[in-house]
């Protein structure tokens, strides 16, 4: 049934009749178990943009709201927090701080979710949280997509500002998802700014325990980088980008900044990202320069969840 459910079918679905492989009493209970189930996430917005990302405000059982979206090439980005305590500087997520932590269920219920729309053959854990804090329920997240769920475990995608636990954790797992690291800067005083409650690890002890990893799994790491004008779209960054990856088993993701509601920000031009992804390219580092999906639908993580509480307050202030 969970393998059903977590496939967007009905709950008695297989290859047998249900009255041959089903407990009539588990038969009886089918609707209460599939009403729980619908009542542990609900789709509450929907917004679809024209490039055929489509952002979903999801409802949790207490009334709290998630992020989720449907990328193209069946990738769903799934959330692990409500909020996230790392305060990238650069993120609407990370204005609002920590509110809880995601059960598995909650995180596990996105995918269902996102089936229930269109398929989904990998699951990166990129959206609202920080995936090291909340540790013991994502990997059981993960487990339960790579089995049941039927994802591929290279296609499960642990997204990570770098935390000492994740290294030490993910080699043990039954499922070994792929890292990504979000980088964003070689230079460590910069890197403590823009994301100031990250753990203090020097950007090259995070390549290496990165590298360890990927030569365990034969996964190559996926190094994010969000390109800022200005801050570390220069030469120097990629002097040091240079000196990092040579030779290391990873490729470089840039991603231009994806406009946020009340952040000064700005992204650099497309010209100037193409010399940057040319050069690494031209120095032996895998390099790709990502479109920002959802772009005519404010598609930045936290902002479709922000409109709302935002709404939500306004009425509360009319009526109150």
């Amino acid at each position: 049934m969970l393998r059903a459910w977590l496939h967007a079918l009905p709950l008695d679905a297989g290859r047998r009749r249900p009255e041959t492989f089903l407990p009539a009493r588990v038969r009886a209970a089918l609707p209460e178990i599939g009403l729980r189930l619908q009542s542990i996430a609900r789709v509450r917005v929907r917004n679809s943009g024209s490039d055929g990302t489509i952002r979903l405000l999801v409802e949790l059982h207490d009334g709290r709201t998630i992020e989720s979206v449907l990328l193209a090439r069946n990738v769903l980005c799934a959330s692990t927090q409500v909020g996230c305590a790392v305060g990238c500087v650069f993120c609407m997520t990370g204005k609002d701080g920590l509110t809880r932590q995601l059960g598995s269920a909650e995180i596990v219920a996105q995918v269902a979710l996102g089936r229930s729309i269109r398929p989904v053959h990998k699951v990166v854990f990129m959206g609202m949280g920080e995936p090291a804090h909340n540790l013991d329920e994502v990997l059981a997240a993960i487990e339960m997509l790579g089995t049941s769920g039927g994802i591929g475990h290279k296609n499960l995608v642990f997204s990570t500002v770098g935390d000492a636990r994740v290294f030490d954790r993910l080699p043990s797992g039954i499922v070994k998802p792929a890292l990504a690291l979000s980088l964003h800067t070689t230079k460590p005083a910069l890197r403590a700014a823009l994301l100031p409650r990250a753990p203090r690890i020097d950007p090259a002890e995070l390549v290496e325990r990165a590298e360890a990893y990927a030569q365990a799994t034969g996964y190559p790491i996926q190094y994010q980088w969000t390109l800022l004008e200005g801050i570390n779209d220069g030469d120097d960054e990629i002097e040091g980008i240079s000196q990092l990856l040579a030779g290391k088993y990873a490729v470089m993701n840039f991603i231009p900044f994806n406009a946020v509601d009340g952040l000064e920000f700005r992204r650099p031009s497309w010209e100037r990202a193409l010399t940057m992804t040319r050069t690494l390219l031209q120095r032996g580092v895998l390099t790709k320069l990502r479109q920002s999906g959802g772009q005519d639908i404010d598609a930045a993580c936290g902002q479709l969840r922000s409109r709302a509480l935002t709404a939500v307050r306004e009425s509360s202030m009319q009526t109150g």
